[in-house]
C-alpha cells in the first residue's frame, strides 16, 4: 500500500523537476535541475533521528519520518510559512526563482520567476513577504497584499548594500537582516560586483524606515533569529575565525541596538552553519552540513595524481542540527542533502520544513516555532 501510494508522488516529482517545474505554473523560462529520489524510512522510529543529549528526547514524535515533499531545485534557500493560505515559499537561487509547496494539494511549483536572486524570506506581522534579493538589485523588499513591491533598503550612507541574504522581522515591526558578500562574489548565486560597503553588516529597519547597521565587524553574517522573549539576537558568522560560529547578543531595552557579543556555537572545523531557527523554547534548529574544507596536503589518489582531500564527509554532517539555549548539541535529523535553512510551519507550527540543496523535507516535531 505505501508503494502504490508513493510512486505517483515519485513519478510527478521527476516529471516536474525535469522540466524545471516550469510547466506546472505556466512558465518556460529557466531550466530545473537534478531531481533525487528519495525513500522514507519505514520503520518506527526514524533512525535518521538522532538523540545527542536526552534532553531531545522530548522533540521527537516516535511515529513520525523525514519526508521529501518536492525537488529539482539548484540552491534551495530561505523557507517561509504562510498559515493562512497554509503554504510555503521558499528559494530556489540560481535558477532566480520562488518557489511554493501547498500543504492541502501537496503540489511543488514556481510560485514567482526573475525573483532577483532571492535568497532569506519572512513574513513580517501583518501577513506580507519580505525578501532579500540577493544579487543585481541587492536590496530587501515587502510584497503587499495587493502584489506591489515596496523596497525597504537598497543602499547605505549612500552605498548599494552587499548581497542581503537572510531576514527576521521583530514583534516591534523592526526588520533585521545581514548582507554579506555572496550574491556579488561569483556568477553562481547572481552577478558578480565589486562591493560597495566597507563592511560586511548586519542592519536594522526602523518603523519610520531609517536604516542602521547595528553590527559591523562579522565577516559574512549569514543567518540571524531573536530569542523567543526576543531579549538576545542571534546571529552566524559564515566566515569566523577558526571556525562558523553563532554569535550571541543582548538587545537593548529600546530594541534599537545589541551588546555583550559572546560565541554560542561553534561549528568545530569542517561543520557549516547557515540559516536556522529558534523554538518557543529557546532550542537552535540550525542548517548544517560540509564545509567543503580541504586537506593542505595532497594525498596520492592513483593515476599519478595528487588531491586535497576534504577534512569531512558530508553524509555524516548534512541535516539540522539542534543546539540548547546553552549551546549544547541535543539532536541531530539527518539528511540525504546538505541543510541550508529551515522554518516552522503547518497549522501548529509544528512542522519543521528543511530546505536542502535540491530538495525540500519536512518532519513533524514535539517542537513550535518561536515566532
Amino acid at each position: 500500500m505505501q508503494n502504490e501510494t508513493l510512486q505517483p508522488r515519485r513519478r510527478f516529482l521527476k516529471t516536474a523537476a525535469g522540466s524545471g517545474l516550469a510547466g506546472l505554473a505556466g512558465w518556460a523560462g529557466l531550466a530545473g535541475a537534478q531531481s533525487f529520489d528519495f525513500k522514507p524510512n519505514q520503520r518506527y522510529p526514524d533512525p535518521s533521528v538522532l538523540i545527542l543529549d536526552p534532553s531531545f528526547a522530548r522533540y521527537r514524535i516516535y511515529s513520525s519520518t523525514v519526508e521529501q515533499l518536492g525537488t529539482g531545485m539548484r540552491w534551495a534557500e530561505g523557507p517561509v510559512y504562510f498559515p493562512e493560505g497554509g503554504y510555503l515559499l521558499c528559494s530556489d537561487i540560481p535558477n532566480n526563482r520562488l518557489m511554493k509547496y501547498d500543504e492541502k494539494t501537496g503540489k511543488f511549483t514556481v510560485h514567482k520567476q526573475n525573483a532577483n536572486f532571492a535568497n532569506g524570506n519572512t513574513r513580517d506581522r501583518q501577513g506580507r513577504l519580505i525578501t532579500c534579493e540577493h544579487s543585481v538589485t541587492r536590496r530587501v523588499v515587502r510584497t503587499e497584499k495587493d502584489g506591489r513591491m515596496t523596497v525597504l533598503a537598497d543602499s547605505h550612507e549612500g552605498k548599494k548594500l552587499n548581497a542581503p541574504n537572510d531576514v527576521v522581522v521583530r514583534s516591534d515591526d523592526t526588520v533585521w537582516f545581514t548582507d554579506p558578500l555572496f550574491g556579488i562574489n561569483g556568477e553562481w548565486e547572481g552577478s558578480r560586483a565589486t562591493p560597495e560597503q566597507a563592511t560586511t553588516n548586519v542592519y536594522r529597519i526602523a518603523k519610520d524606515g531609517k536604516l542602521s547597521a547595528v553590527i559591523t565587524d562579522l565577516v559574512n553574517p549569514n543567518g540571524l533569529a531573536f530569542s523567543p522573549d526576543e531579549k538576545k539576537l542571534y546571529v552566524v558568522e559564515w566566515k569566523g575565525t577558526p571556525n562558523r560560529s553563532i554569535w550571541s547578543y543582548d538587545v537593548s531595552a529600546d530594541g534599537a541596538s545589541v551588546s555583550n557579543k559572546t560565541k554560542l556555537v561553534d561549528a568545530d572545523g569542517p561543520g557549516a552553519l547557515d540559516g536556522f531557527r529558534v523554538d518557543r523554547d529557546g532550542n537552535l534548529w540550525c542548517g548544517w552540513g560540509f564545509s567543503g574544507a580541504f586537506s593542505p596536503e595532497p594525498t596520492d589518489v592513483g593515476g599519478g595524481m595528487k588531491a586535497h582531500l576534504p577534512l569531512g564527509k558530508s553524509e555524516e554532517m548534512d541535516g539540522v542540527k539542534v543546539f540548547n539555549p546553552q549551546g549544547k548539541p541535543i539532536g541531530f535529523i539527518r539528511l540525504p542533502e546538505r541543510c541550508a535553512n529551515l522554518e516552522f510551519g503547518g497549522p501548529k507550527r509544528n512542522r519543521l520544513y528543511m530546505t536542502s540543496s535540491h530538495s525540500l523535507y519536512a518532519l513533524y516535531v514535539e517542537a513550535h516555532g518561536a515566532v
